[in-house]
């Protein structure tokens, strides 16, 4: 089983919060789905970092590969979901295309392009059978005629449906909007009329142009029309619940067509009708994308109000299977490490009932996935009394908490800022997995993104500290900022080390997952023996790889499946039991060399 996965909860600029997170693997992933590093600015908080996208970072940074996001929200009033809009409207005033940000959040103010563009002619063959080439039923097409026997000026054209005569095995083409306009392919003439599918390109940015492009190319007009058997007009590409739930992710704009426009050449006139010159331009084969542009800007969408405890603790409807945060970690089981980075930010300056309640949460979610443990950040600006206060409220084996906050080079800001320590931490987790191995404590590791932290600390306030299960950041000279504490927050001494906790939930995963071929064979000797062979295999390549303590394989563990562990009711009820025992070893928190004097004549 991994070991290094991780997820993060927390709120972002922009992206899902009610569907199930997909893996992201690098900061550019991130970007795509839940917006850039900018600031947010809570409507009643004010501007706060973005410590979700700095924690993205830093666990990269450090080494961490594989990570899922639960973003949070909370919107300002029951009325505004955050969420900004815009419209293009029809001639006489109603909303032909309405065009909304997907998912709530200041970066979702996006400036929306549509850009017409037209083909190459297609229209072929000899003068008496004209032969046309790549085409679709329901694609919109602009056909001219230099001689102009249509609506059009000369040397200009007007567009059509074309729809498939399967009973004739030909083309017509209708002007809807004229139903007796209809052209049928015979009727036209390949040395003077021409044929060009129009499509849309379909763009969003930031108004101002400084964050990424997303651009979506080849969008057909109708609803109706198909490529290669999917519908890919405006329409459904820009659905409000994509049957793709990629495309649910990773598309930040939705687009819905006014009851008045009824087919593609509707989308169209509306474009036509909200710009004076666009008609012109598609005439024109020398106009260039811009000139044949229609910009919408969206507006409203906010960030809303700092997510709370109940934002973080997340509902799960089981009709729909929609899960918010937490408990949308919940069922993917690949996760072995969560925090909430950035959620005890001002824990001594109003924000400790929340903050306590998501620590609280967090403890409980890891306790309750069993094979999870909770990377604890502590408040901002705390002295050591206060961190201290902190820890005291806690008692659990399945988290550990972090002191104090480190301190980078914002790349927002340009200045010195300190960040929670759990984005880092997560990444030193998996680094030293990677590195060494899970039953290595993930202590005495560089924090390679550090200048500095919010306190340094000496040796005799670490001595006050790491009794009490508060891992410290130290700062030693030649040798680097590093963390120097491996302890859970658990008043058991039997489960005070990160490692231990973490190596046990990674050996009873791996053992559940590896004997689930067990399951429903028949309960008898032969069983007991495939099983305690299987496991008996498993625990010898770890103390092969010394992960356990003992010399010969009979001192670092022994596994029991017979009659002795259960008993005629386990047999009768169906259940299997297995006693499994394991040495492992402890860190050398404290190494101790005595030096004494040794005389000449002195006998060893």
């Amino acid at each position: 089983m991994s070991t290094t996965t991780t997820g993060f909860i927390g709120p972002a600029r922009y992206g899902p919060i009610d569907l199930e997170p997909d893996i992201i693997t690098s900061v550019g992933e991130f970007e795509l789905v839940y917006g850039d590093r900018q600031q947010l600015d809570f409507n009643d908080a004010g501007l706060m970092h973005n410590y979700l996208w700095h924690a993205v970072r830093a666990f990269f940074e450090e080494g961490g590969k594989r990570l899922y996001i639960a973003r949070v929200f909370r919107p300002q009033s029951d009325s505004d979901d955050g969420c900004a809009s815009g419209s293009i409207p029809s001639t006489g005033g109603a909303t032909a295309i309405q065009i909304k940000s997907r998912f709530p959040g200041d970066a979702g103010n996006l400036r929306v392009r549509f850009t017409v563009r037209l083909g190459q002619n297609i229209l072929g063959g000899e003068e008496d059978d004209p032969v046309l080439g790549a085409i679709s039923d329901r694609d919109v097409v602009w056909i001219a005629d230099q001689e102009s026997p249509f609506e059009s000026p000369p040397g200009g054209g007007t567009f059509y449906i074309a729809e498939r005569d399967d009973e004739n095995e030909t083309w017509k083409f209708n002007k809807t909007t004229s139903p007796t306009s209809t052209l049928e392919l015979s009727s036209l003439n390949p040395k003077g009329n021409k044929i060009r599918v129009a499509t849309l390109t379909v763009s969003a940015s930031s108004p101002d142009g400084s964050g990424s492009v997303h651009v979506w190319e080849n969008i057909a007009f109708d609803a109706e029309h198909k490529h290669s058997g999917s519908q890919d007009a405006l329409s459904v590409r820009f659905a409000e619940k994509p049957e793709n739930l990629a495309l649910r992710r990773t598309v930040p704009i939705v687009v819905t067509l006014g009851d008045d426009v009824e087919d593609g050449l509707g989308v169209l006139q509306a474009l036509l009708d909200s710009s004076s010159t666009l008609g012109d331009e598609l005439n024109d084969e020398k106009s260039t994308d811009a000139e044949r542009s229609v910009e919408v800007v969206l507006s409203g969408g906010n960030d809303g109000d700092r997510p709370g405890a109940a934002e973080y603790e997340g509902e799960a409807e089981e009709d729909t299977s929609t899960r918010t945060g937490l408990k949308a970690f919940e069922s993917i089981e690949d996760i072995s490490i969560v925090a909430a980075p950035g959620s005890t930010f001002g824990y001594e300056n109003g924000y400790v009932s929340d903050a306590t309640s998501i620590v609280n949460l967090l403890i409980t979610h890891a306790k309750n996935m069993h094979y999870r443990i909770a990377v604890l950040d502590s408040g901002n600006d705390q002295s050591i009394a206060q961190v201290r206060a902190m820890r005291a409220k806690m008692d659990s084996s399945y988290a550990a908490l972090y002191y104090p906050w480190i301190r980078i080079l914002d790349p927002v800001t340009r200045a010195e800022v300190n960040l929670p320590p759990s984005g880092s931490v997560a990444g030193i987790y998996a680094r030293n997995d990677i590195n060494r191995a899970v039953y290595k404590a993930p202590a005495n590791e560089v924090v390679n993104i550090a200048i500095g932290f919010e306190q340094v600390l000496n040796k005799s306030q670490q001595e006050v500290l790491n009794p009490e299960g508060i891992n410290c950041f130290r700062f030693f000279e030649g040798r680097g900022y590093r963390l120097w504490g491996a302890r859970t927050i658990s008043s058991d001494p039997e489960w005070k080390y990160v490692n231990l906790r973490r190596y046990f939930a990674y050996l009873e995963r791996s053992i559940d997952k590896g004997t689930q071929w067990a399951v429903f064979e028949p309960n008898g000797d032969a069983l007991w023996a495939n099983v305690r062979r299987t496991i008996e295999d498993f625990l010898l390549n770890e103390w092969q790889s010394g992960a356990l303590l003992g010399e010969k394989p009979e001192k670092a563990y022994f596994v029991r499946c017979d009659r002795s562990t259960m008993t005629q009711n386990d047999l009768d009820n169906g259940r299997l039991i297995c006693l499994i025992g394991v040495a492992p070893l402890r860190p050398a928190e404290f190494v101790i060399f005595r030096i004494g004097q040794w005389t000449a004549d002195r006998k060893s």
